[in-house]
């Protein structure tokens, strides 16, 4: 039986240099919705524009992920359907382009859509894979978002100071594309930052942001997050007001903040980058912003 094309292009891109791809998925692993706002800063930040889309027909169980109705200013409704898109960026100051691919987590045809993912990261030359998630946890929203790096190339691990996974049991899309391109050879990072669950409904740009941030690191691209970062810290703040609000939940927050300390006092000096390091990042995001970095 022939495989279904699932993937469509508009156009090829050209010239990409030593790309990146970067992915997010809407679901289960997007809570607060900060992965996949942290994608959407990232595409809107590079100026990216999509190159290629996927058939939500042959991806989506619409009983799962619904469509969506809108209504024009004309008065007239129209559908919107879930879709995968693939958007690229050129970022000539920076030592790579950026690939991205955005959409909710499919409910079918993982394996042939990871191929054909693949196939097309083949063609462009990806060399880096970077898949971004959010997951609820017993975190402070004051306390610094606690993100968990993963890869399995000993030569990644090393560079960024990653943790290899230990992981077994049920997956999602993000571990069936992180197995296809381990197979072909292209090293693949999963991040994940952790939300707080008792604002699970609320849009998280905190951690979108600290997304963002370890993502330009991973690759080496910068944007201007200053948007962003105002968005993470008018979060901070109305999430605080609301639980002052509510002694049960302050006092809960406060438990979550002494652990959080306890835990950053305990890991402060092995993580705290080196005054060298600081110094090349900012060099980068200069020289990437056009401005003297002399």
């Amino acid at each position: 039986m022939d495989q279904v094309q699932l993937l469509h292009w508009d156009h090829r891109p050209s010239k990409l240099r030593a790309p990146a791809l970067i992915c997010a998925f809407s679901g289960w692993n997007d809570a607060g919705e900060a992965a996949s706002a942290a994608l959407r800063f990232l595409a809107t930040a590079l100026g990216a524009e999509r190159f290629a889309w996927a058939d939500s027909e042959e991806l989506f169980d619409y009983q799962a992920t619904r469509p969506t109705v809108r209504l024009r200013k004309s008065g007239a409704r129209s559908v919107e359907w879930p879709q995968l898109e693939l958007l690229a960026a050129k970022v000539p100051r920076a030592p790579r382009d950026v690939l991205l691919l955005q959409g909710p987590e499919p409910s079918l045809r993982w394996r042939s859509l990871a191929d054909q993912l693949f196939e097309v990261a083949e063609a462009l030359g990806v060399q880096l894979v970077v898949s971004v998630g959010a997951l609820l946890a017993e975190v402070a929203h004051t306390r610094p978002v606690p993100l968990t790096a993963l890869a399995s190339d000993p030569a990644l691990i090393e560079r960024f100071g990653l943790r290899s996974s230990s992981y077994e049991g049920p997956t999602g899309i993000v571990g069936v594309l992180h197995s296809t391109f381990a197979r072909g050879g292209v090293p693949a990072v999963s991040l994940w930052a952790s939300v707080p669950h008792y604002v699970a409904a609320a849009p998280n740009p905190k951690a979108a942001l600290a997304l963002v941030r370890r993502t330009e690191a991973l690759i080496g691209v910068t944007v201007d997050a200053s948007a962003l970062e105002r968005a993470a810290a008018d979060y901070e703040r109305q999430v605080g007001l609301a639980v002052a609000a509510d002694s049960d939940v302050q006092a809960f927050v406060e438990r979550l903040e002494q652990n959080g300390s306890e835990e950053d006092e305990a890991l402060l000096w092995s993580e705290l980058p080196s005054g060298e390091l600081i110094a090349r990042e900012f060099q980068r995001f200069l020289r990437q912003r056009g401005t003297d970095g002399s």
